[in-house]
């Protein structure tokens, strides 16, 4: 289904656990590189995707090649490529039966969408996820990435060994 709406949106956002950011970038002015690290730190296992930075590692994670190189199942695919490319993207999604594509601004691809939709993957297109998140959650919607990633935080400072006066 092609997702506009506020609450598919964040739906979808709360059902997802893994998102392959297709594109992404070692340059830290690229907005890949940005919102790659903005889904990390919202609490998402964001797999980096770049078959020129293949092997390469950004925020301690190895730079896949394709899609299909990724060795665990992945819930989303977050789009930073030309528009054109969109419909060998499509099938590469389909083929590892991700569950939803996200084609970020000004990425379209009618024809291709409507393949990913007609497999029965979610689509949300022409928009940002590192925009999206802040702005439904100042709406007062509740992205559980967000809970998960302060959840663990909690966590981890509850756990923190005491520190001991000498």
């Amino acid at each position: 289904m092609r997702l506009t709406g506020d609450d598919d949106i964040v739906a979808l956002l709360n059902r997802t656990r893994t998102i392959a950011v297709l594109g992404v970038s070692l340059k830290p002015e690229r907005p890949s590189h940005r919102v790659f690290h903005y889904l990390c730190g919202q609490g998402y296992d964001a797999i980096p995707v770049n078959p020129g930075l293949a092997g390469q590692h950004i925020a301690g994670r190895e730079i896949y090649a394709s899609l299909t190189d990724i060795d665990r199942p992945v819930d989303m695919v977050d789009i930073f490529r030309n528009s054109r490319f969109l419909p060998e993207i499509i099938d590469h999604a389909i083929a590892i039966d991700a569950k939803s594509v996200w084609t970020q601004l000004d990425v379209d691809h009618p024809d291709a969408i409507d393949k990913a939709v007609a497999h029965g993957l979610d689509a949300v297109v022409n928009r940002c996820p590192a925009i999206e998140i802040p702005r439904l959650s100042a709406d007062g919607h509740v992205i559980q990435a967000s809970a998960r990633r302060l959840a663990l935080r909690r966590l981890t400072i509850f756990l923190l060994p005491t520190p001991t006066l000498a």
